[in-house]
């Protein structure tokens, strides 16, 4: 049987950056527009980790079953090691999802019933990345829909949920929270490409090659900041979020160094620790702006 530390290793903290930055940028947003409130914030944080937590289950019980994590680098995989059954993760996947739902129907009532429906399509996007006879994630499409579900749909359904209005300006602060989630994948997937190329498992990485991989990661970290410089044209005080800059320096050399298998365990958490830097202080302008 599991012990408690291998269950929270099995549900990969380094990633839950991924979900707490659209949460504080959404909200930014919701300061700036005059329509920021406390509750429906708090609730969005909740779906967020929630659903981090419940795909990474998820995605340790589907890849596990399908033989994929038999031997892998980086976190605790715990279907894939044998220490915790295919049932139990997968029981720990469904409760995490339930509790997404239950806190989305939350939100729901204190905003909009259409976020039902979004959250809906969310869990089944969370599942469907490794798990359904289609994992869109052994398809090279992770990426593309990591982007639109922990980005835009994120950042600006925690926007909605508590101005009820979609704005553009929603959009624009979710696409460089976008592009920093999108690259922590991208160095996870990059970590583990030749167990991935062995098994069949044709990740985004598989397909471009280890080359291509490396200067894509940094592509979309410089394309973050880009943006971040680009919302701060119409909203100065946003540029406060280029002060995240220099934390995402370390695992971009650490990338393009050529670092392979655990070494890029350190800049898959740097990565995740400058999403969640550049997260608060672009939240931070974006609430002055």
């Amino acid at each position: 049987m599991a012990t408690p530390a291998q269950w929270l290793a099995g549900a990969r903290p380094r990633t839950l950056p991924a979900a707490v930055a659209p949460v504080l940028v959404g909200t930014g947003v919701a300061v700036a527009l005059d329509g920021f409130r406390l509750l429906p914030a708090l609730l969005a944080l909740v779906v967020a980790l929630a659903l981090q937590v419940g795909v990474n289950y998820a995605n340790d019980f589907s890849d596990g079953r399908r033989g994929t994590d038999a031997d892998r680098v980086g976190p605790m995989r715990l279907v894939g090691s044998g220490v915790a059954s295919e049932r139990a993760v997968l029981g720990a996947a469904v409760v995490s999802f339930a509790v997404a739902g239950v806190a989305g129907l939350g939100m729901a009532a204190l905003s909009s019933w259409w976020l039902v429906a979004v959250g809906a399509v969310s869990i089944l996007a969370a599942w469907t990345y490794t798990g359904g006879p289609i994992p869109y994630g052994y398809r090279a499409l992770g990426e593309v829909f990591v982007f639109v579900f922990f980005g835009l749909v994120a950042t600006v359904g925690t926007t909605f949920g508590q101005t009820r209005t979609v704005e553009g300006l929603a959009f624009a602060a979710a696409v460089p929270v976008g592009l920093l989630i999108t690259a922590i994948l991208v160095v996870n997937n990059l970590r583990d490409v030749h167990g991935d190329a062995a098994v069949g498992k044709r990740t985004l990485a598989v397909l471009l090659g280890e080359a291509a991989t490396r200067w894509s990661f940094a592509g979309l970290v410089v394309a973050a900041f880009v943006v971040v410089a680009l919302v701060g044209v119409a909203r100065p005080w946003a540029l406060l979020g280029l002060l995240a800059a220099p934390v995402a320096v370390p695992p971009v050399r650490t990338v393009l160094s050529g670092a392979r298998g655990p070494a890029l365990i350190a800049a898959l958490g740097g990565t995740g620790r400058a999403t969640l830097v550049t997260g608060v202080v672009f939240a931070a302008g974006l609430a002055l702006s």
